[in-house]
């Protein structure tokens, strides 16, 4: 990875918790890692984020995980120590434009609305809030009770984007793949990171593609 990039293009923090959905954490990775707007990437996975991944990707084990998740070796994805509570992205004087919980446990949410930075993913979070920095939470649990839904409008009335891990199907997607493609489109343009070719409603037209 090359650090100057980290000040001269976009720096996005991904982090990942322990709720299904582990397809959409690897798509979301290789689009950051192919978007030439991107110049850093740090990479955060939570002990129960790992061992999802590991059961739903089938990773071997848990070295290597970016070049795992890639397929090759990451250029700009730089692995966070989610127990660094000392690691850059703690800090508000570290420069980062945005950051994605994808997925986001509702036991991380729950430390994110309430403040309880223990770890660098929950203190993370909470610098993005107290910085004004976009903050992207993909929720991911069903069906969700009353602490859940209490703790997603805390964390929304604190800055945060709520953006449930709901796939569209309007697109008629062929594949899997194509399903997490769409969503993680959709939270990227959110972040000001807009994908080519992405799929578009356009109710005049036959199929909806721009």
């Amino acid at each position: 990875m090359q650090e100057g990039n980290c000040h001269t293009k976009r720096t996005i923090t991904l982090a990942v918790t322990g709720a299904s959905g582990s397809l959409f954490a690897r798509a979301m990775l290789r689009a950051l890692e192919a978007d030439e707007r991107v110049g850093c990437v740090h990479f955060i996975a939570s002990d129960s984020g790992l061992r999802v991944m590991a059961e739903e990707l089938r990773l071997s084990g848990r070295n290597d995980v970016i070049r795992q998740l890639l397929g090759t070796e990451g250029a700009k994805t730089r692995l966070q120590n989610n127990q660094d509570i000392g690691a850059n992205i703690a800090s508000g004087s570290y420069p980062t434009d945005a950051m994605i919980v994808l997925p986001c446990s509702m036991g991380t949410l729950a430390k994110i609305a309430q403040g309880l930075a223990s770890r660098l993913i929950d203190r993370a979070a909470d610098v993005c809030l107290k910085e004004r920095v976009p903050l992207v939470l993909c929720v991911r649990e069903t069906p969700l009770n009353r602490i859940h839904l209490r703790n997603m409008l805390l964390a929304a009335e604190a800055g945060a984007t709520i953006f449930p891990l709901i796939p569209a199907f309007y697109n008629r997607p062929d594949s899997l793949e194509e399903i997490a493609n769409q969503f993680i489109g959709r939270v990227l343009k959110h972040v000001g990171l807009p994908q080519a070719g992405a799929y578009v409603w356009k109710p005049d037209s036959t199929d909806g593609q721009a």
